[in-house]
C-alpha cells in the first residue's frame, strides 16, 4: 500500500513537471508574439490563429489579448509551483516510510532493526551418534 502511494506520488510529481514545462514553452510563445506585435505600427494588418484560419485584429486588440494569457501562464506557473514544491516535500516523507517499512522487515526476529542476525545453530560435528 505505502508503495502503491509513493509511485502514485511520483506520477502525479512527473505530470506536474511535464505541466511546468508545457506552461513555460507558453509563456516563451507569447513574449516571441508581443516582442514581433511591438516591431508592428498601429496601422498595420495583423491577423491571429483561431483553429485552423488566420482571423483579422488590431494590434491593440491583439496585445491586450497575449498580456491576459500572459499573465494566466504565470498565475499557473507559480500554482504548478506550488504543487511541485508539496509533492516533493510528501515525495520524501513516503520515500522515508517505505525505507523504514522495508528496513523492518528486514529486521531478524527479536533483534534490533539494522543489527546482524545471530549465525544459525550449527548441527554437531562428527558424524553418527552412538547408542547407549
Amino acid at each position: 500500500e505505502q508503495v502503491g502511494k509513493l509511485q502514485q506520488m511520483q506520477n502525479s510529481l512527473q505530470g506536474v513537471m511535464a505541466q511546468k514545462q508545457q506552461v513555460e514553452v507558453e509563456r516563451l510563445e507569447i513574449d516571441r508574439a508581443l516582442e514581433e506585435l511591438k516591431k508592428a505600427g498601429e496601422g498595420d494588418t495583423v491577423y491571429k490563429h483561431a483553429g485552423s484560419i488566420l482571423v483579422r485584429s488590431t494590434r491593440d486588440a491583439l496585445v491586450a489579448e497575449l498580456e491576459e494569457r500572459k499573465e494566466l501562464s504565470s498565475t499557473r506557473q507559480t500554482v504548478l509551483a506550488k504543487q511541485d514544491e508539496r509533492l516533493r516535500e510528501g515525495l520524501k516523507e513516503q520515500e522515508a516510510r517505505v525505507t523504514e517499512m522495508i528496513r523492518a522487515m528486514q529486521a531478524p526476529p527479536g533483534g534490533a532493526p539494522g543489527q546482524p542476525a545471530p549465525p544459525p545453530a550449527q548441527p554437531p560435528q562428527g558424524g553418527a551418534q552412538q547408542r547407549p
